[in-house]
């Protein structure tokens, strides 16, 4: 096995597979007896149906009242809280439920976000304990995030709808989503070329048969002030054509003094031409426009082995209104799908995406435990463009006793990264964290550009679900990709390459049904990252690197029951190393080795209170490799627990209370493994209340983050670190007419 071909760093105490499944095991069990209990005594309980039906309480089922719960919840579905029989896409895998998903998934609803009142992409999985926030809102940074102690690729590891676009300082329009999908671990066989943190895919909001018209206003600390409105209808004969468009303004001053101002629109168009064909256009058009951000610290140079005294996310003493960041994304997707005969259907569709970014940005570079840093700022332009297309035949067939479910497609993949022709990096000058930063450059946007580089992917692929007895499946997926990479110089010249032809990344996973509502499964995944450009920081600044292999098993549960449900995972990944290493020098050396357990469940006890848990263990360290062998890898945190408890207030039908809380364990800064953040908890309270107002469903949200104002130094790269977002009030009154 793959597990003997990595050395153990001796004198280490590692959770060894056989415990980490003997707790897998205990861990579902202890779920199961638990929840089965609770539930045992409620039996007599009138269902949510019920209760509506006489006006009492509601006992909201599944995701349809409840705030944000820890792992999966899908809206208007009649599911429990984990919602594992809602759909989740998985690129060539299909789309199938995640009860039947050989992996481990997550899913958080439009209705989630709504609760939550996200505000960046940490806050949409703050319940998720495999999901580590390294994200800090209004910045480019807003969309880091680490899931199992791995980065998520940002240039790959993002979708709309399935298809790819750059997330690099995008902040989606999270009231234009019907819920936000990931794919935790390797994708490679499902996407091609990506990071082996895991791939995040927003789906965005559909015309449904019931028009919708909806109206909301929100308030988020200090002054910021949004609009949302949403418009659904179907028309022509017998409803055969449906639009909707979903529309958002936000602007005012943020918790940092900083300032922000962002439209979004986004418009999804269907037509049902005939019984089996349907075709479809969406498009999303957002531009946002902030300022005063807090600048990332970089603690690469830093010579201390503790940080500094935390400071408040919150604080304007880092940085000014000269700093910036300006954003611009366009993403046009078309689509058909036929259904050929009753077993077998054709999809294909095809995207446009650009991206474009102008920044003006400070990175603290940390001197000294007093907090003394230099102000290195970059300023420059930036964009890229993605063309996608992908086409798909799926179907059944049998052979003898066995049934075949099959997918056998073709995609093509072109992105193109446009940067400054010429270098805006320089030094400000020298300051400390506990004084405001003396340092201001104002700049604009225009500055020239160059291709600097191109990325091409040819794939084919195919898929096989065998059906081998009633309880038995196996599942066998296999992508051949021909992968193109050119960088250039800003003369237009090529500066280096990589191609190869012929890539195969394989999947193949072994489920057993326990019961209708219960998978265990045993899955084994390969996957390539496309090779870094060594950033500018480094001495190697601006080097090509070959792509790196990954390679992932997981064993696992999802059981899925009316008022309880439960999953463990037990994974191993195996990833190719890449750091700094004491020259400064970005290399790619030996491999990093993630070992870890995640569990999770959430019960409903009696009519009003839910209960919902999660965790992560995780042990990481870098073998065969020059240096660093044995230390725990950097962003990796060993242990990370979330909870969440939530009431409806039976003397106040519609009303519902909650209470969340994530611990994160302390994670290295940096592959020395001698930096380390310290460990903290982050504790958040809401609140919602459905009512009718006129003749109006309204629903008021309100939400505290962070109500203790805890301050603490949050991981965000590997040897970057920024404070913790402050405490944040948030509120939001909508109303459907």
């Amino acid at each position: 096995m793959k597990n003997q071909e990595i050395e153990r760093p001796s004198g280490r105490v590692l959770h060894r597979p056989l415990r980490i499944a003997a707790w897998v095991t205990f861990v579902v069990a202890a779920q199961s007896a638990f929840a089965q209990s609770a539930a045992g005594v409620d039996a007599a309980a009138p269902d949510a149906t019920a209760n509506a039906a006489a006006g009492s309480a509601p006992a909201a089922s599944g995701g349809e009242q409840a705030l944000p719960v820890v792992k999966v919840t899908a809206a208007q579905q009649s599911d429990s809280p984990l919602n594992l029989n809602t759909p989740v896409s998985a690129g060539a895998l299909g789309t199938r439920s995640q009860l039947d998903t050989p992996f481990s998934t997550t899913i958080v609803t439009g209705e989630e976000l709504a609760d939550r009142q996200a505000n960046k992409l940490g806050d949409v999985f703050a319940g998720d304990a495999s999901v580590t926030d390294n994200s800090n809102g209004y910045s480019a940074w807003a969309t880091y995030i680490s899931i199992r102690g791995l980065p998520i690729d940002w240039q790959n590891g993002f979708r709309i709808n399935g298809n790819p676009f750059i997330s690099y300082g995008i902040t989606m329009p999270y009231e234009n989503l019907e819920r936000v999908e990931l794919l935790k671990g390797l994708g490679g066989f499902m996407y091609g070329f990506v990071q082996p943190g895991g791939v995040v895919n927003y789906v965005t909001k559909k015309p449904g048969n019931e028009p919708v018209t909806s109206v909301s206003v929100g308030y988020r600390m200090d002054s910021v002030f949004s609009q949302h409105a949403d418009l659904s209808r179907r028309f022509g004969p017998d409803g055969m054509f449906g639009a909707r468009i979903n529309y958002t303004h936000e602007a005012g001053k943020t918790y940092n003094a900083g300032d922000i101002n962002r439209n979004s629109l986004a418009v999804a168009l269907d037509g049902q031409l005939t019984r089996d064909l349907d075709v479809y256009f969406d498009a999303i058009y957002q531009q946002s426009r902030s300022s005063g951000q807090t600048p990332a610290i970089y603690t690469g140079s830093y010579t201390g082995t503790s940080l500094p005294a935390t400071i408040s996310g919150g604080t304007n003493l880092l940085g000014g209104t000269d700093q910036h960041l300006n954003t611009n994304l366009q993403l046009y997707t078309a689509g058909v799908n036929y259904q050929i005969t009753p077993d077998w259907s054709f999809k294909t569709s095809a995207s446009y995406s650009k991206s474009t970014r102008d920044r003006n940005e400070s990175t603290l570079t940390l001197l000294n435990q007093a907090g003394d840093y230099t102000d290195n700022r970059w300023n420059g332009d930036e964009g890229h463009q993605d063309i996608y297309w992908q086409g798909v035949f799926e179907g059944k067939v049998k052979t003898g006793i066995f049934t075949h479910d099959l997918a056998l497609g073709a995609s093509w993949q072109h992105q193109t990264n446009d940067y400054s022709a010429v270098s805006h990096s320089f030094t400000l000058g020298d300051g400390n964290l506990f004084q405001p930063n003396p340092w201001r450059y104002y700049s604009g946007a225009g500055l020239d550009k160059y291709r600097a580089s191109e990325i091409t992917q040819k794939a084919l692929f195919a898929r096989d679900t065998i059906q081998l007895t009633s309880r038995w499946s196996l599942l066998a997926g296999l992508r051949y990709t021909n992968y193109d990479q050119q960088t250039y110089n800003v003369d237009g010249s090529l500066a280096s390459s990589y191609g190869q032809n012929g890539v195969l990344t394989p999947t193949v996973a072994l489920m057993y049904k326990l019961e209708p509502n219960t998978t265990l499964y045993a899955s084994y995944v390969e996957s390539l990252e496309q090779g870094a450009i060594v950033a500018d920081i480094y001495a190697n600044g601006g080097q090509l690197l070959r792509p790196l292999r990954s390679r992932q098993y997981e064993v696992g549960v999802k059981s899925e029951h009316g008022r309880w449900s439960a999953t463990a995972a037990l994974f191993r990944i195996e990833r190719g190393a890449a750091y700094a290493n004491g020259q400064n020098v970005y290399v790619q050396d030996g491999n990093s080795i993630y070992e870890g357990l995640e569990a999770g469940g959430s019960v409903r006890l009696g009519r009003s209170w839910q209960v919902a848990g999660n965790l992560m263990l995780l042990d990481t360290w870098y073998a065969k490799g020059q240096q660093y062998n044995g230390q725990r890898v950097a962003g990796a945190p060993q242990f990370v627990a979330a909870g969440r408890v939530t009431y409806d207030v039976p003397q106040l039908p519609g009303l519902q209370v909650g209470a969340d809380a994530k611990f994160t364990g302390s994670t290295k800064v940096r592959p020395a493994g001698d930096l380390e953040t310290g460990g903290y908890m982050i504790v958040n309270v809401g609140a919602n209340y459905m009512t009718r107002i006129g003749g109006h469903d309204v629903t008021l949200r309100a939400a505290i983050d962070n109500i203790t104002n805890r301050r603490y130094w949050m991981f965000q790269y590997s040897d970057y670190i920024a404070p913790g977002d402050p405490r944040m009030v948030s509120l939001n009154a909508k109303i459907d007419f």
